[in-house]
């Protein structure tokens, strides 16, 4: 038996999610407290509680349930990684509200572990389940396109290649033309839409009256079925336009930025101050002296250099790192070469380890850098190549990183050849419009990575 609405999707998503949050907390609970007798269970009992309202509450804020037919797979764990991030912040304000200083952080650790595996699973299964399900003729959708233009029969074709998405094509409307895939005129769209009970109607015909687009709005809303405009941007070179409304106003935006949400923002800053702190802490607590101190023996001047570099906004700000140079009156307009005289014996290892970056997590600490973004450049190289590449002000829409995707693939050392910089600035405009917290855990271990084999650019 077909059906022609998902009406229990979201009910099958949240009861699984239910389901499977309380199922990793109480493992979590028994592998942290199955042989101590003594633990006080009511707590532990309204900490469960607290868990499940605020997951269905923040779910819903954030709608993550509502998953279209076409969702990407990254779309769908990205949106799991951002209610996780925001359930943390309300249980960690519910211990402090209650002082919650007896429930055990162990048990919270491994309970968001395993939450965020049963739960990403949970969700990837159904997803692949619905598709499967609505390929072999279940769970469709009924739709209809107004216009046979060009795009018409793009979609067309689209609807018909992926029957994964469930949508059943049936057919054409277009006022005197010809095709045997054309059902009728326009004044026929109403009576066919209630006798094959369309779901959805599409109109691909741009020069259609706003009073016809009206009419057919209010009978599709009077008969439950949802109507979609198809606009015509084929012939621009972008493909991530986003939408808003000024008002009656609709306002098309050609390049969506994921860190322009706030989102998104709030998680890169709460990951850059936990990493940046656990570094210099763990690590730059003990292996700062020690650097420090070869630096000071290898050659005169200071430990530390500091140089102004583009921010985010193209804000100038002053970017920290170990000195590995002598002391000379070029740095802040030269690059660094191979082979480069200036370079000091430490600082060469140094640059090609990477350790001479260290210091620049008192920036992401401080906020005018990022733990993952575009390398800082120099403010001249900024002026001279904003004037020689395309686009290459669109790395400055966000803070540059300690490292970052284009370093991590091999992008970096000096830039004589224009096109070298130009594949820097293409992989930094890709890491801008495509961020995700789970490409910058990516570009960290890629980071690692280089730095244990070496890197033949780095000098």
């Amino acid at each position: 038996m077909t059906t022609r609405y998902s009406k229990f999707t979201r009910s099958i998503y949240l009861i699984g999610d239910i389901i499977l949050i309380n199922l990793s907390f109480i493992i979590s609970y028994i592998l942290k407290f199955y042989n101590i007798p003594d633990v006080d269970q009511d707590a532990y009992i309204i900490l469960a509680l607290y868990f499940n309202l605020t997951w269905v509450a923040a779910a819903f804020f954030l709608r993550i349930y509502d998953i279209s037919r076409v969702e990407q797979n990254k779309n769908i764990i990205l949106n799991i990684l951002r209610i996780l991030v925001f359930h943390v912040l309300l249980v960690t304000a519910f211990f402090v509200a209650r002082k919650g200083y007896y429930y055990s952080r162990e048990h919270l650790l491994v309970t968001y572990l395993l939450t965020t595996v049963f739960v990403t699973s949970w969700r990837l299964a159904c997803i692949q389940f619905f598709r499967v399900y609505r390929k072999t003729g279940y769970n469709y959708r009924n739709v209809i396109i107004i216009g046979c233009g060009e795009i018409a029969y793009e979609l067309k074709n689209f609807f018909q290649s992926n029957p994964q998405y469930g949508y059943r094509f049936l057919g054409f409307f277009d006022d005197h033309t010809k095709d045997s895939e054309v059902k009728g005129d326009l004044q026929d769209v109403q009576g066919y839409s209630l006798l094959h009970e369309v779901d959805e109607i599409y109109c691909a015909k741009p020069d259609l009256a706003n009073d016809r687009i009206n009419d057919l709005i209010d009978f599709a809303e009077n008969n439950l079925i949802r109507v979609k405009l198809i606009p015509d941007f084929r012939g621009i070179n972008y493909k991530r336009i986003n939408i808003d409304f000024y008002g009656h106003f609709p306002i098309l935006t050609f390049r969506e930025i994921p860190l322009d949400d706030v989102l998104n923002q709030a998680t890169k800053r709460t990951f850059d101050i936990i990493f940046s702190l656990f570094i210099l802490i763990f690590i730059a607590s003990w292996l700062f002296p020690i650097i420090a101190l070869f630096v000071r023996l290898d050659s005169r001047g200071p430990v530390f250099f500091k140089q102004k570099r583009s921010g985010r906004d193209n804000q100038d700000f002053w970017c920290w790192k170990f000195r590995t140079m002598y002391v000379n009156q070029e740095s802040n307009i030269k690059q660094a070469e191979r082979n480069d005289s200036r370079v000091t014996p430490v600082g060469r290892f140094l640059r090609r380890t990477n350790l001479d970056e260290l210091p620049q997590f008192f920036n992401v600490l401080v906020g005018n850098m990022s733990v993952v973004g575009p390398r800082p450049h120099m403010l001249a190289h900024t002026e001279e190549y904003s004037k020689l590449i395309d686009k290459y002000m669109m790395r400055h829409h966000v803070k540059p990183g300690v490292t970052g995707l284009a370093q991590a693939k091999g992008y970096r050392g000096e830039t004589k050849d224009p096109q070298s910089m130009k594949n820097r600035i293409r992989v930094d405009t890709f890491y801008v419009e495509n961020w995700s917290f789970l490409l910058d855990l990516k570009i960290i271990f890629m980071t690692i990575n280089s730095m244990i084999k070496g890197d033949r650019n780095a000098f």
